[in-house]
């Protein structure tokens, strides 16, 4: 039975908080492990800052109707990777083919990070995507294996599990893909409460109804025969191939054709997104040629024939 006893100096290598848990490198259920990749999921356990990770007692010792170790780290609220196995775990079970990893044992094929969030009204922080990103890049790049090569648990089970929720696992892998590539790809955020990045008429109220937002709130207003767009300003550092992200709350009745406007070299082109649906997570919009230069990049237009409100929460531009 192989194990991988260089988790931790690798993790360490890639800027990656780390606590060792006990003896981690004896820490291990019985069976073969030769793993060839690296599965994401979520615990189910409310974290906080001041309780960053509840789940981790049961991810060492495991439950009643399953023995532990059930993964071979934890990721905390804070981003903090708590290494608890540098073998076989019980985090997979039996997997059906996903990318390249083939059906089969994924417990034996599979290394996986539990991210501590319940993923029911919370999704993973900032700080445990960004970690999760820079420790699945490192041990990909370990084990000789490419971005294809991380998947979440929702895509290989066979029994419906949902993790990890909130999060678009396209564009996850897409920024490991980059991480390996170097970590040099620009990429920033505009939210509509950042300071002079966000631009919107009276006609756009200010909500935190949902718990899918990005930050403490977003707009919103009623769709019209009119654009009286919401704008993200952006100071574009080249001009190259980006590709754009937005972030919604996705409610029953918000609009199921919401138009963003994005600002390219070529001119405007507009994408349609239903906000009923996907939110709380980053959403690929496309990739687009866009100019040099800090200015509108990004609208959410209310030039929809759908019913619902229309929402403009956050957007992010990442160089590839």
């Amino acid at each position: 039975m192989a194990t991988i006893p260089w988790l931790v100096d690798v993790l360490r290598g890639a800027g990656v908080q780390v606590v060792v848990e006990g003896d981690w490198l004896n820490r291990m259920r019985p069976g073969d492990f030769n793993p060839i990749g690296v599965l994401w999921h979520h615990t189910a356990a409310t974290s906080s800052a001041s309780n960053p990770h509840p789940a981790l007692n049961i991810c060492i010792n495991g439950r009643s109707d399953l023995p532990g170790p059930l993964c071979q780290a934890l990721v905390d609220y804070h981003g903090v990777f708590h290494v608890i196995s540098a073998g076989r775990c019980n985090h997979a079970g039996t997997a059906r083919a996903s990318g390249p990893i083939p059906a089969g044992d994924g417990n034996t094929m599979l290394i996986g990070w539990e991210i501590d969030y319940n993923g029911v009204d919370q999704e993973m922080t900032a700080a445990q995507y960004n970690a999760s990103i820079a420790a699945t890049a490192a041990v990909l790049k370990q084990l000789g294996r490419d971005a294809s090569y991380a998947r979440g648990h929702r895509e290989t089970s066979t029994t419906g599990k949902i993790d990890p929720s909130f999060i678009d696992l396209n564009v996850m892998r897409a920024d490991v893909a980059a991480k390996m590539a170097g970590g040099t790809a620009w990429s920033a955020v505009v939210d509509n409460s950042t300071a002079g990045r966000f631009t919107a008429s009276a006609n756009w109220g200010v909500s935190s109804y949902s718990g899918q937002r990005y930050g403490s709130d977003y707009r919103y207003a009623n769709p019209v025969a009119a654009s009286d767009a919401a704008w993200y300003k952006f100071n574009v550092p080249a001009t190259a191939s980006y590709r754009v992200d937005a972030w919604w709350p996705a409610v029953s009745g918000y609009n199921a054709s919401t138009p963003y406007i994005v600002a390219t070299t070529t001119g405007n082109q507009t994408v349609y997104v239903d906000q009923r649906v996907n939110g709380g997570q980053w959403r690929s919009l496309g990739t687009f040629t866009l100019p040099a230069g800090d200015a509108n990049r990004v609208a959410v237009s209310r030039w929809s024939s759908a019913a619902g409100y229309v929402i403009a929460d956050a957007v992010r531009l990442t160089r590839v």
